[in-house]
Order: structure tokens, then sequence, then C-alpha cells
């Protein structure tokens, strides 16, 4: 049973979520506890799955995808059961960052990276081969990122 979050909790998680490698020791001196305090409490909240996960983020174009697509993915209407079957897949699809199930024209909406344009091509013609109750694309092409990011803020 999960815990309802303290002000300390927030805090905590406020900090690590712009620096995950801070130290238990300067977390605690920002937000007035101590380091095993701290420690007691993200030890608690990764166990709880308020913390589910500390990655690093790569850059984009040094790692050779510096494209990003959204795409906007059309479900036939009668076939959404399909969806667990898409989710499973997408799973393991490393270049498919981000999906969302949503309202509005399209049923999906994915972040997606590839090194061009044909690498894109070839993505969504395997989304299109894998997944056939997907029957539409609809692709928007990353210009500029204005802000990236993946804080949730905590904080009443």
């Amino acid at each position: 049973m999960t815990e309802p979050l303290d002000q300390f909790d927030r805090n905590i998680l406020d900090i690590v979520q712009r620096d995950c490698q801070m130290k238990a020791e300067a977390v605690g001196e920002m937000i007035g506890l101590s380091a095993s305090a701290v420690q007691r409490r993200l030890k608690r909240m990764r166990e709880e799955g308020i913390i589910s996960a500390e990655i690093a983020l790569v850059d984009r174009k040094v790692a050779g995808n510096p494209m990003t697509f959204i795409a906007g993915m059309e479900i036939e209407r009668e076939n959404y059961d399909a969806l667990a079957k898409f989710r499973t897949w997408v799973d393991k699809q490393d270049h498919i960052q981000q999906v969302y199930y949503v309202t509005g024209s399209v049923d999906l909406i994915a972040i997606i990276t590839a090194q061009d344009v044909g690498q894109y091509d070839e993505i969504t013609a395997q989304i299109m081969s894998q997944n056939p109750q997907i029957k539409r694309i609809h692709t928007n092409v990353v210009l500029k990122p204005v802000k990236l990011g993946l804080f949730v803020p905590t904080q009443s």
C-alpha cells in the first residue's frame, strides 16, 4: 500500500527528477532532512513504484537518431481489443519512445526517433505490417524541439 506523499517526499521528488545522481546528503541539506532520512524515503518511493526508473537522457544527434516524428495512428473501429497486442508489440520497439491512447481524430499518438525519413518509413511499414489493426498513420515531422522533458510536478 502506497503511503500518501508528504511535503518532504514531494521536495525530494522535485530534486531527484532534475538530478537523480544527487547525493542524499545534498538533498537533505536542501530540504532540512538527514541523509539517512532521505535515503529511507527514496528507498520507500522506489519500492512503492512512485519512482519507477532512473535513466540517462541521451542526445539524439550524438546517438545517430536526430529526427523525431509524431505519428497519429487510427485503429479499426471494431478492433479495439487489438490494443493489448499492439501494447505488447510496441514494448519491444526501441525507436518508438512513447505511445499515448488519446481522444480526437486519431486513437494513438507515438513519439518515434529515427536516423532519417527513410528509416522512419521503414518503422511505419513495420508498424502497419505487424499490426494490421492500425489502418492509417498521420505523421508530423518535428522541425525543432521547443521543450523536452518528463518532469512530473509534485507540488499542489
